[in-house]
């Protein structure tokens, strides 16, 4: 593909990319409420791509818009995230097995191995924002090499929910060396074409970073109530 045929994001995606890390980082906190002219003029465009941008957000679940208020930026609700980890950790299991049943080559895999190496050295380092960046490559080139399309689409619609409680916890968990453990074994799993073993290792990790998170969130009442 040539330069000239890249097309420059859209007011609309721009206004969504830059909302939604506002909100990861906490700069539009939960339970704060905004109008659409404030948030306008913070982000330096129009009202129209802030309210199409507030509308995509409404639906992940990140915010809601509120007639003639402006919106309000949501608390993580502990019930989102038990019933999106259980659906997360079915079909990322499932892309773990699909996986390890396309015989990929060690280049193939190069991407999955390349995340596990850098979330090592993100310990290493003790930098957890490199080593949550270097996870969610991981489980998103998971999903990819599982090779079924819609998987890939219903993962990525719960993965900024994913991404926000984890943003919000990331400082208060144990250091996630088991995490990496983990991410190595089902990396083992695909080379050897053990689709059964892939598929284990990762639906155990999955539901052990659900424990981990439901119960920070409850403990340090980070959830909405």
């Amino acid at each position: 593909m040539k330069a000239t045929d890249l097309k420059p994001r859209s007011n609309t995606q721009r206004a969504i990319d830059e909302m939604r890390e506002l909100i990861f980082t906490g700069r539009l906190p939960a339970g704060s409420d905004h109008l659409e002219s404030e948030l306008a003029a913070q982000l330096g465009m129009s009202r129209t791509p802030v309210r199409e941008a507030a509308l995509t957000l409404e639906a992940q679940g990140l915010l809601e818009m509120r007639p003639r208020k402006g919106v309000r930026i949501l608390p993580v609700s502990v019930e989102d995230m038990r019933e999106i980890y259980d659906v997360l950790t079915e079909l990322e299991s499932l892309a773990a097995e699909l996986a390890a049943k396309r015989n990929y080559s060690d280049p193939e895999l190069a991407a999955l191995a390349q995340s596990i190496e850098d979330m090592d050295r993100a310990i290493e380092s003790e930098n957890l924002e490199i080593w949550a960046e270097a996870d969610e490559r991981f489980h998103k080139e998971l999903v990819r090499l599982g090779g079924n399309s819609r998987v890939e689409t219903i993962v990525a619609m719960m993965s900024d929910q994913v991404r926000r409680a984890r943003s919000i916890t990331l400082y208060m968990r144990p250091v996630p060396i088991k995490s990496n453990v983990d991410h190595r074994g089902v990396l083992d799993a695909i080379r050897k074409g053990d689709a059964a073993q892939a598929r284990r290792i990762h639906h155990e990790h999955r539901q052990s970073a659900k424990a981990v998170i439901i119960d920070l969130l409850e403990r340090h009442r980070l959830h909405r109530v």
